[in-house]
């Protein structure tokens, strides 16, 4: 499995101090593939920006699409401006790729639809949703870092999920990243520029509200 798919997971099973938005999830998703493609070498980070290297076949689609979308002229591209470009519809692009075969729609695509629509997610059991829980038990530094800008306490434990059914409901998922091979200034940098996009995002979301409570205010005054 791949730091995206765990983070996805870890969302969706750890309660948190407040709801995780779809365009913020799709930016810690950003966040975490370049995190694991740091931790393959297929890039290096000069200061903040983005040197790409030989891209090594991941055996994970995502993560493999991530790396065939770098930038590969210089001045490249900066850890900010991935974050925007390679965020967008993130979360429900590793949703759909997730989501048990034949059950297209199902929970992770529930928790997807807008707020006042979604059910709770369902217990569908895999290896993947497993390997999650074991990374987020054991204090993962990368996995509890992202969750940390999403909202999502260290102290919360995943709830407990049932043993792994004896016949995998998905492929055998590729191995995870060594993230511990990342230098402290490189995971540093991508964290500190996920929270800062993710504060970006919310200062437009907070202009947006007030616009839109003026626009009403002056429709309704007399």
């Amino acid at each position: 499995m791949t730091t995206p798919q765990d983070l996805l997971f870890v969302t969706l099973d750890v309660p948190s101090s407040r709801p995780v938005e779809q365009g913020d999830l799709s930016l810690a998703l950003a966040g975490a593939e370049l995190v694991d493609l740091l931790a393959a070498e297929a890039v290096t980070l000069d200061d903040d920006r983005i040197v790409p290297g030989l891209v090594p076949a991941t055996g994970d689609r995502l993560l493999d699409e991530a790396g065939a979308a770098l930038v590969r002229q210089a001045p490249y591209e900066t850890v900010e401006d991935w974050l925007w470009r390679r965020g967008r519809g993130l979360a429900s692009a590793y949703a759909t790729e997730l989501e048990p075969r034949g059950q297209r729609g199902g929970a992770l695509q529930r928790w997807l639809r807008p707020r006042a629509e979604r059910s709770a997610p369902a217990g569908s059991d895999s290896p993947a949703r497993h390997h999650a829980t074991e990374r987020w038990d054991s204090r993962e530094p990368v996995l509890v870092g992202l969750a940390a800008a999403l909202g999502i306490p260290e102290a919360q434990e995943a709830p407990e999920s049932p043993a792994a059914p004896d016949t995998p409901e998905t492929p055998e998922a590729p191995e995870t990243p060594d993230t511990s091979v990342l230098g402290g200034d490189a995971l540093v940098t991508v964290l500190a520029t996920v929270n800062g996009a993710l504060t970006e995002l919310e200062a437009v979301r907070q202009r947006r509200r007030i616009e839109d409570a003026a626009f009403d205010n002056v429709w309704r005054a007399p």
